[in-house]
């Protein structure tokens, strides 16, 4: 059998038997000279479009390269996992959040600007970057939609109310979390986690009276910022996400070469 590859790339080219894929001069040289990779070498290609592609590099420059895609290993699968409203942290815990996440199954990432933001801009750049290389370490399908950061009010500003925003609250009338997932499943949903200082209590009364968001606790202990938000995608996972049934990631075994 061949061996699967252990390099996935994420890749903006749509992918087909027999299709050239183009590489941009960075990743090229991950290739070239960070794994010493030469034409011929295997990896593993996505878009989140086309699904997971067996593919072999064709050649490496220092100014790009590009692969060849030779056959589809894993058929595209929606992705449908809950949104993350965050306030970015500092000292690359914005990074961590992002990174995090998206191993958790996100679907959207949108930092938010609140009162007590110790941080007022994002780099978007580089947030779209770390996800891009989560996504391709967790085996996803795909990559979320990174947004660009806006002021908390603004962010929510023609808010479909189908879609439950839990918003993480510290105390105040939260509710049981576990149980308002729970009556919820199958429904689309986000998370809304504040700063380390937490929501101004003007922001949680103006929340309070969104008829799309659901206040709920996340147990007796406070949390710093970037662990609230990994504890509610991990709660909703478990409750009512892609963890309630699913047997992990379907690796098709790779035939014999002739």
């Amino acid at each position: 059998m061949i061996q699967r590859p252990r390099t996935r790339l994420y890749v903006d080219a749509d992918l087909s038997a027999g299709a050239e894929v183009p590489l941009e001069a960075g990743r090229a040289h991950y290739l070239r000279s960070v794994l010493r990779m030469e034409p011929g070498a295997r990896v593993l290609a996505f878009n989140g479009r086309d699904g997971e592609w067996l593919a072999e590099v064709a050649h490496l420059t220092k100014s790009g390269g590009s692969l060849t895609a030779l056959e589809r290993v894993r058929e595209q699968t929606t992705e449908a996992g809950p949104w993350l409203l965050f306030a970015p942290l500092k000292a690359g815990r914005t990074e961590s959040v992002v990174e995090k996440a998206v191993e958790l199954g996100v679907s959207r990432l949108q930092p938010v600007y609140t009162k007590r933001s110790d941080v007022t801009r994002v780099n978007l750049d580089r947030l779209t970057a770390n996800a891009v290389e989560a996504a391709e370490q967790c085996e996803r399908l795909g990559v979320p939609d990174v947004n660009d950061g806006l002021p908390l009010f603004k962010a929510l500003e023609g808010w479909d109310p189908r879609r439950t925003l839990f918003l993480a609250a510290e105390s105040g009338g939260a509710g049981d979390a576990v149980m308002a997932v729970t009556a919820r499943k199958g429904q689309p949903a986000a998370w809304l986690v504040g700063p380390e200082g937490g929501f101004d209590s003007g922001e949680l009364d103006g929340l309070r009276h969104l008829p799309f968001v659901v206040p709920v606790g996340l147990g007796p202990r406070i949390l710093r910022a970037d662990t609230a938000a990994f504890a509610a995608l991990a709660l909703w996972q478990a409750l009512a996400g892609d963890w309630t049934g699913a047997g992990g990631v379907s690796r098709p075994p790779f035939r014999t070469e002739a």
